[in-house]
């Protein structure tokens, strides 16, 4: 009895009619914060408490984490009852380890990782004789997984293949899964593919699983793919005992093979399904609540639940308006180091969530400033991503030509034609004469044992290193723009992109190269490579002695799924970004947009702060921003609505005054200083709320109408053109243009080169430059000091 007591104290009447139900499907729709790892772990006691064998019971969840949880949870209700509780690839594997000789393997089967079936796939890739000229090993490998989450097989591939003509992947795949089979090997989808088509084919097994595994409960249902969901229900059909918990408001994984269907279906697949509503959410405000669930409205494909909450109303959403990406992270590292000092919040209370890796750069950099401890949860620190990682490899050894490990890491990156053994040969000839490896690179002749095309692919690197040093004593911005452009860097990244997600690789270099800009405009007289990367290197450093537990979280929007913060900052809610540009041309694309930033402000138990920006710094390039058309779906009355106003000096912005379209531009009435502004700590502005027709004006638009007006805003913005006037006579005269004076597609007259057009315009501030196409060819131009003369545009 004390036992019953302990189990069902505490809990809701909706909690307790999910924690006894006993046989027969159950479907648990758990809103966030909703409690349902209690209910869910509960339940497993009360079952065991109720003569069910443990042994019976297997709880599948999606990582390692949740299982340890529930497994704890679990043992404290009902002790020494041991209920298999693990994730689903988990499961597999040891179903596999036992019925291995079913699909060709021997019990002892290694699992490959990804660097270990990357290596399989090229080896498969020789052999079927495909070229990659058009794609990429890691292209074809995405789209086999794809295959495999799907149960498609390499026979139905190309039986698929034969009817539209075959592709690279249907040639690899047959040979690829020989490569795992003649190493008594799997990857990772193999163990959900491989136990899901036994299932199917050996109806023998499939009934003698199913009597062992009379209860299966699912977590994150919403989450699971086509083979996940064929495993789970070839188990529940002699013993329909199947139970499910998950939000279809919170299916973020679709371009990961999550099929929301699985759990909008499931009452169609069991017809005699017990269905509990989960709503009270003890985690956050009421005013949170609000928002989230006014937003969530918007989709059709869900699930209806009522969100409520017991708790007190709290302080209201914040919708904080900045002028770019810059001030917003300074701000509201302010704003956590004044909560920090004054309230007596520790780091680990807050979390600042983004759409995209990228955004995290101008973050890192703010906090560091402050000396603020933070951690950036699933993603490398932005200095220790591959991407930038090999970029700065290339200053290293351009700074340093005696920095061996730079060299190794860049000789083959992009790939060159330069093997491991020729690197190994390299090494062992430096080694042996005592030189660093980039002179045996130069002596590449006098190595015994290498190929002449190897020595060649070497001779090249270093003709291609010695053009990079030229540029050594450039601004740094110049400098990664020439690397880049080069070593062809970017294209290279392009090729071998696979994750659709939010194209992080490139966008991170974009945001090195900002960093570029950035050092440039700090440092316009004392700047050099050897200070920048001094710095690069000094953040790593620092960065290591934190303490992990008690840091700032940083992390996307996808990663912050299942966790809680008592205040929360989710920034970048703009068109584009969030929702995501790629996301934009479809009904299931954008319901998946908002299901994401459901799942963010649902994170917040206390305060709530949703960001956007006038412009966006990509490249260098300030880009006018474009508040998130999901604004318009939310309770914008109760929501405090707080635009900053800065005030900029020549390396804050653009020394050309409005040069930058402004999307954000109010009318004249609304952009006077209102009265009650708040100062903003240690940042040398103010802060002021704004009217309702702020968002009258830049939110209520449809998608023409939102083109259409910053068309017209950046019309508005622009000065009269000062023809056949420098830009540095104008500031010199004191009367500076605005930049949009220089501009793609402007005719310019220079007293030397004659007549030409401008094709590019790129970097800020003193540091802009052009480049501009001659009948001779193109050259670049600091704008600020060229003697330019605007003839058309």
């Amino acid at each position: 009895m004390a036992v019953m007591d302990a189990i069902l104290k505490d809990l809701t009447e909706s909690q307790i009619d999910a924690v006894t139900h006993l046989d027969g499907p159950l479907l648990m729709l758990a809103g966030p914060g909703s409690g349902k790892t209690r209910v869910v772990t509960h339940r497993i006691a009360y079952m065991i408490s109720q003569g069910i064998a443990p042994s019976q019971i297997a709880a599948l969840t999606f990582t390692n984490k949740a299982a340890d949880e529930m497994r704890l949870r679990v043992e404290k209700l009902v002790p020494g009852q041991s209920v298999w509780m693990g994730t689903f690839h988990r499961f597999c594997a040891q179903l596999l380890r036992r019925y291995a000789p079913m699909v060709g393997l021997a019990e002892n089967y290694s699992i490959y990782d990804t660097s270990d079936s990357k290596q399989a796939m090229k080896r498969a890739i020789e052999v079927a004789d495909v070229s990659t000229s058009h794609t990429s090993p890691e292209q074809i490998a995405s789209t086999i997984s794809r295959a495999k989450n799907r149960l498609v097989t390499p026979e139905m591939m190309l039986a698929s293949s034969k009817r539209s003509g075959p592709t690279m992947a249907s040639k690899v795949y047959p040979q690829y899964q020989q490569q795992l089979l003649t190493a008594n090997a799997v990857d990772f989808d193999d163990l959900l593919l491989h136990i899901a088509l036994l299932l199917r084919d050996n109806p023998e097994l499939r009934a003698q699983l199913d009597a062992r595994f009379r209860y299966i409960l699912v977590d994150e249902y919403q989450d699971t793919n086509l083979a996940q969901y064929a495993i789970v229900r070839a188990l529940s059909i002699d013993h329909p005992n199947l139970s499910v918990t998950g939000d279809p408001d919170q299916s973020i994984y679709g371009w990961r093979g999550a099929d929301l269907n699985n759990i909008l279906d499931f009452e169609k697949d069991y017809p005699s399904v017990k269905t509990v509503r989960l709503e009270q959410n003890y985690r956050s405000t009421p005013n949170i609540l609000r928002v989230a669930d006014q937003l969530i409205q918007h989709n059709r494909r869900r699930k209806q639940k009522e969100l409520y909450t017991h708790n007190d109303e709290g302080d209201p959403v914040v919708l904080r308006i900045y002028h770019n990406g810059y001030e917003e992270a300074d701000a509201i590292a302010d704003e956590i180091s004044n909560a920090m000092a004054v309230e007596g919040f520790r780091p680990r209370d807050f979390a600042i969530l983004y759409r995209m890796n990228a955004l995290s750069r101008s973050l890192e950099h703010a906090m560091r400033r402050r000396g603020l401890p933070y951690q950036i949860i699933n993603g490398l620190e932005f200095y220790q991503r591959k991407e930038i990682k090999d970029l700065l490899a290339y200053l290293h050894l351009i700074n340093n030509p005696r920095h061996d490990v730079a060299l190794q890491r860049i000789l083959n990156t992009p790939t060159r034609g330069i093997g491991a053994k020729t690197i190994q040969r390299l090494r062992g000839y430096a080694d042996r004469h005592n030189v660093p490896m980039l002179d045996a690179a130069r002596q590449v002749d006098q190595i015994e044992g290498l190929a002449k095309r190897s020595a060649t692919c070497v001779t090249r690197f270093v003709e291609l290193f010695d053009r990079l040093s030229l540029k050594a004593t450039a601004s740094i911005e110049d400098l990664l723009r020439y690397v880049v452009e080069e070593t062809k860097y970017e294209a290279f990244l392009l090729k071998s992109h696979v994750d659709e997600q939010d194209s992080s690789a490139v966008a991170n270099v974009d945001e090195l190269i900002t960093a570029g800009v950035e050092f440039d405009r700090y440092h316009p007289d004392d700047g050099s490579l050897e200070l920048f990367l001094e710095q690069t290197a000094l953040v790593a450093d620092t960065d290591a002695f934190e303490d992990e537990n008690d840091r700032i979280t940083v992390m996307t929007l996808h990663a912050a799924k299942g966790l809680e913060f008592p205040r929360v900052f989710v920034i970048g809610v703009e068109d584009g970004l969030l929702p995501h540009s790629r996301s934009r041309d479809t009904d299931a694309g954008m319901e998946e947009e908002r299901r994401l930033l459901f799942v963010g402000i649902t994170r917040a138990k206390e305060r709530l702060q949703l960001s956007c920006c006038k412009s966006r710094t990509f490249r260098g390039d300030s880009r006018p921003a474009v508040p998130s058309p999901f604004f318009n779906e939310m309770p914008l009355d109760e929501i405090r609505r707080v635009e900053s106003e800065v005030q900029q000096n020549w390396f804050d912005d653009d020394p050309y005054g409005n040069s930058y379209p402004d999307s954000w531009d109010l009318p004249e009435e609304d952009s006077e200083a209102n009265q009650d502004s708040e100062p903003n700590q240690d940042s040398g502005s103010a802060v002021h709320e704004k009217p309702d027709s702020l968002f009258d004006e830049t939110c209520q638009l449809t998608e023409q109408d939102r083109e259409q007006e910053i068309a017209k805003r950046k019309k508005k913005t622009r000065a009269p053109l000062a023809s056949l006037q420098t830009a540095a006579e104008m500031l010199a005269s004191g009367s500076a243009p605005p930049l949009t004076v220089y501009r793609e597609g402007t005719q310019v007259r220079h007293g030397e080169y004659g007549e030409g057009t401008i094709v590019s315009v790129t970097g800020r501030g003193p540091k802009r430059t052009a480049m501009i196409r001659f009948d001779d060819g193109e050259r670049n131009f600091r704008l600020a000091f060229a003697n330019l003369e605007v003839i058309g545009g």
